[in-house]
């Protein structure tokens, strides 16, 4: 059993955050299906405890990499989103859950910052700095759930500014250093998560809202959007690599995105017909991903080779 669970990469985190978030996107649909995701995200979640609880060591040396460390943040990502699903079960104990991970991802933010953007090294620089900096909106998602819309604004702000320096600096690392090792490649997906995770969160906890700003960011998401859904694409002939957990999030996070601005529209009388098609188009998208890459951890951890 140690063996197995020492197999447990990092990246399996990123999995457990778009399965737990894909749970929410088929809310409306089915029940049933959001019951399943969370189910399988807090299975997934075991499993990183386990390897965190079992070799602390190997997690240690992964915090030293500056891959392995931004993509830790989507195991606090993944929690506050799981802490919505307990809470219907638990109460109001499920905040305790949110809060410890709003804070741990708060630790994060400042360990990253000390430890690698004071020393910044430009061919370091990947999209997955933004799950870092960005993935404090994920508090703005979920913040209505425990009535801290306050702190959802805040961290919204502070998201929406970072994601903003974050795309000039990782745009800049991928044109000046397009030198990127196959492993690393599909990180690149991650590009279409920030803004419409702002845009999730903006809906969520700031207010007054601008239909015209929503409308705005989901332009430029839904341009993104292509870009990193043509880079997917390309990164299947590959053979499978952890980081293809950048597959799940980015693409369900999208679908939200476009979901949520939707409902917000038709709230202000607005019609926005063409969002339809894309919704259904991003959400079957975001299903095969998560059911892809959710297949190839499973092999790739219980499998032997």
């Amino acid at each position: 059993m140690k063996e197995l669970i020492k197999k447990v990469p990092v990246p399996l985190c990123g999995l457990m955050l778009g399965t737990a978030a894909l749970g929410n996107l088929l809310q409306s649909y089915s029940e049933i299906a959001k019951n399943v995701c969370g189910l399988i995200a807090a299975f997934l979640l075991i499993l990183m405890l386990l390897k965190i609880i079992c070799f602390p060591s190997m997690i240690g040396e992964e915090m030293k990499n500056p891959v392995s460390a931004s993509v830790m943040g989507t195991c606090s990502m993944g929690i506050m989103i799981l802490s919505t699903y307990l809470k219907p079960y638990i109460g109001q104990a499920a905040f305790v859950v949110w809060a410890i991970a709003v804070f741990l991802h708060i630790l994060l933010i400042i360990y990253f910052s000390f430890k690698f953007i004071m020393k910044l090294d430009m061919t370091k620089v990947f999209a997955s700095y933004y799950i870092v900096y960005v993935g404090i909106v994920t508090a703005s998602v979920t913040a209505p759930a425990f009535e801290m819309t306050t702190f959802g604004n805040f961290a919204f702000w502070f998201g929406f500014i970072t994601f903003v320096l974050l795309f000039i600096l990782v745009s800049i690392r991928h044109v000046k250093f397009t030198q990127i090792p196959d492993p690393a490649k599909p990180l690149i997906c991650i590009y279409t998560a920030p803004l419409s995770l702002c845009i999730a969160g903006y809906i969520q906890s700031v207010t007054p809202k601008s239909l015209n700003f929503v409308i705005a960011m989901l332009i430029v998401a839904t341009a993104i959007y292509v870009f990193a859904l043509i880079q997917a694409i390309k990164c299947l002939k590959f053979a499978f690599y952890p980081s293809f957990a950048s597959f799940t999030f980015p693409f369900v996070i999208s679908a939200i995105a476009a979901k949520q601005t939707m409902a917000f529209a038709a709230k202000q009388e607005v019609v926005l017909p063409l969002l339809d098609y894309l919704l259904l188009f991003e959400i079957v998208v975001a299903v095969a991903f998560v059911v892809y890459t959710l297949i190839g951890f499973m092999k790739f951890i219980f499998v032997k080779k």
